[in-house]
C-alpha cells in the first residue's frame, strides 16, 4: 500500500513491524522480518530519514515509530507536491511538442475523416478522451442519423464524470423535433447552452488538444466527412473563435420548478427566452403557429406585458427562468 508514497515491500514490512511494537530495535525488527541485522537496520535508518521514526540516544539503540497520520501525511503531501511539479514540468514539454510538430510534420496537422459512421466514431472518440472540457457549435446537418430526437449518452455520462460541456446551438436548431427534451436533459446534468444566430459550422473541441469539424458541401443533408485537427495555429483560431462567440450567444435558460406555470408554459418560455420564433417553438412543441401565440397572449396578459421582450424580462425578474 505504502509504495505509492516511495516505500518498498520490504521497506512496509519493517515499518508496520516497528508501528506494532511502537520502539524496537535492530535485533528485534531483524527477528520479526526475518532480515539479516545489516538490512533490517539500513531500512530503519530510511525510515528515521523519512520521518517515519526517529532513534533513542541510548544502548541498544531503539528506533521509536512517529505517530502514522503525521508522518505519513507529511510525506504524501511531498509527494503531491513532486507530481504537481511533473504536471506542471509535463504542461511545459507539451507546449514544446505543439510548437515543434506544427513546423517539423505541418501535414499531420489535418486528418480527414471519411464516411458517416467515421465520422460518429471519431466524435464519440473524441468526447470519450476528453477530461476537462468540450466546447462546440452545433447545428444541421449531423452525421447521427437521430439527429436531436435523442440526447448524446456520452455527454450525459461525461457531464456526470465532471466533465465541463459549453455548446452554442444555432437558431435553426429550435425547429428541429426534439430539440427542447435535448438540451434540457444536458442543461440538467450542468451543460451549459447558448443560442447564436448563423454559426459559420459545426465545431467540437476537445480540451485544448484537438476539434472537429465537417467537410460539407452545398446542399449536403448528412455529414460524411471531417477534418479532425491537431494542435496547430488552426486549432488555436478555432477556440478564440468559440469564446468570442460565446460571449455574444444568448444563454439557454431552465425554467424553475416552483410550480406557478404549467408545463407547458415552462417549456415556451425557455424557448421564448433563447430566441425561438413562433414557427420554430411550434415545432419544437409539437404545436401549431396560433397555439404558440395563443399562449403567449395569456402569458403577456398574466404579466401584464406589452411584447414578447417585456414576458422574457418580467419572467426572469419573477425567477421563472
Amino acid at each position: 500500500m505504502l509504495q505509492a508514497i516511495g516505500l518498498s515491500v520490504q521497506d512496509e514490512e519493517v515499518y508496520d513491524a516497528l508501528v506494532r511494537r511502537t520502539q524496537a530495535t535492530v535485533a528485534e525488527i531483524a527477528v520479526d522480518c526475518h532480515l539479516p541485522a545489516t538490512a533490517a537496520r539500513r531500512i530503519l535508518q530510511s525510515l528515521a530519514e523519512l520521518g517515519l521514526a526517529t532513534r533513542s540516544t541510548g544502548r541498544p539503540t531503539r528506533y521509536v515509530a512517529v505517530s502514522p497520520d503525521s508522518s505519513l501525511e507529511a510525506i504524501l503531501r511531498e509527494r503531491e507536491r513532486e507530481l504537481d511539479g511533473v504536471r506542471t514540468h509535463i504542461r511545459a514539454l507539451m507546449d514544446v511538442y505543439r510548437a515543434s510538430t506544427r513546423f517539423a510534420h505541418p501535414g499531420e496537422l489535418v486528418e480527414v475523416i471519411s464516411g458517416r459512421d467515421e465520422v460518429n466514431q471519431c466524435f464519440a472518440q473524441l468526447q470519450r478522451n476528453t477530461r476537462a472540457e468540450m466546447r462546440g457549435f452545433d447545428r444541421p446537418p449531423y452525421a447521427a442519423p437521430e439527429q436531436h430526437r435523442q440526447s448524446n449518452p456520452i455527454e450525459l455520462d461525461l457531464l456526470r464524470r465532471g466533465v465541463k460541456y459549453r455548446v452554442i446551438y444555432d437558431t435553426s436548431v429550435l425547429e428541429l423535433p426534439g430539440w427542447l427534451e435535448d438540451v434540457t436533459a444536458g442543461m440538467q446534468r450542468g451543460e451549459q447552452a447558448r443560442i447564436g444566430a448563423d454559426l459559420p459550422m459545426k465545431l467540437a473541441i476537445s480540451d485544448d488538444r484537438l476539434a472537429i469539424i465537417p467537410l460539407l458541401r452545398a446542399g449536403d443533408s448528412a455529414v460524411t466527412a471531417s477534418y479532425l485537427i491537431h494542435p496547430s495555429p488552426l486549432l488555436d483560431a478555432l477556440m478564440a473563435l468559440f469564446e468570442a462567440l460565446w460571449e455574444r450567444s444568448v444563454p439557454v435558460r431552465l425554467t424553475s420548478q416552483g410550480g406557478e406555470l404549467s408545463q407547458d408554459e415552462e417549456r415556451l418560455l425557455t424557448l421564448l427566452a433563447s430566441g425561438a420564433t413562433d414557427k420554430a417553438a411550434s415545432r419544437a412543441l409539437g404545436w401549431s403557429e396560433r397555439t404558440v401565440q395563443r399562449h403567449i397572449t395569456k402569458l403577456m396578459r398574466r404579466l401584464g406585458a406589452q411584447t414578447r421582450f417585456q414576458v422574457a424580462m418580467e419572467a426572469t425578474r419573477r425567477g421563472w427562468i
